[in-house]
């Protein structure tokens, strides 16, 4: 039985952990929930899987992690605000899920050094995938990983037609259901290039050996490339 924390409870990667978790309660336990400010989600969901602590705010989220005795840290807060926790993660031992790659990307080596080998498991399907795909060999066997876009909902726009653009047609993404703020990082490609910079940091290989590629069919998430 594994304890989790879920950390951005009430948000896309947070609420579906808890749909994984409700469907396999003979292997997680749900001790730890915080949100950012959706106090009626966390009563709910407290309510729903028996949870005593729970956080609102980061600040908060950081002192529950740093309080409450767990296996397992999903990381699934929105934006930098995130680094407290990551590393009060890391620093107490815990696993830590990460969905927030925000916190790794501006910690950058003030996360990677705290972290022990196999502490971090990625939690985005790019580097997920990658981290199951390097379990069969090491960095130096690495040629080039690939990370995939779908382009986003303007692929194949004109530069005269992206100035019209509009709020409504950025949250439109047209593979996946995620967050606001993933969704219009998604259209504007940002979310790639974050990305990219999280795959240098999570695997340690050199930026010019990490390539993106478009696949609006977004069947393949990741891929790595060995010198085999």
């Amino acid at each position: 039985m594994r304890r989790v924390i879920i950390l951005g409870s009430s948000g896309s990667i947070g609420t579906q952990a808890l749909d994984v978790i409700a469907a396999n309660p003979e292997r997680f336990e749900v001790v730890g929930l915080a949100v950012g400010s959706n106090r009626d989600a966390l009563d709910a969901q407290a309510t729903r899987f028996g949870v005593v602590h729970t956080a609102v705010g980061h600040r908060d989220a950081e002192a529950l992690v740093r309080s409450v005795d767990a296996d397992v840290v999903l990381n699934g807060i929105t934006g930098s605000v995130g680094l407290g926790p990551t590393l009060a993660t890391l620093e107490t031992g815990k696993t830590l899920a990460l969905a927030n790659k925000e916190s790794l990307i501006v910690g950058g080596a003030l996360v990677t050094r705290l972290a022990k080998p196999g502490q971090i498991v990625p939690v985005d399907s790019e580097h997920s995938a990658l981290a199951q795909c390097l379990v069969s060999g090491t960095h130096a066997e690495v040629r080039r990983l690939v990370l995939t876009a779908s382009g986003g909902p303007f692929r194949g726009w004109s530069a005269a037609d992206l100035e019209s653009v509009t709020p409504e047609q950025a949250g439109a993404h047209p593979t996946w259901n995620m967050g606001p703020m993933n969704t219009l990082n998604s259209a504007s490609l940002v979310n790639k290039g974050l990305e990219l910079i999280e795959t240098h940091l999570l695997f340690g290989v050199p930026y010019d050996r990490i390539d993106v590629v478009v696949h609006p069919q977004s069947i393949v998430h990741s891929m790595v490339t060995f010198t085999d």
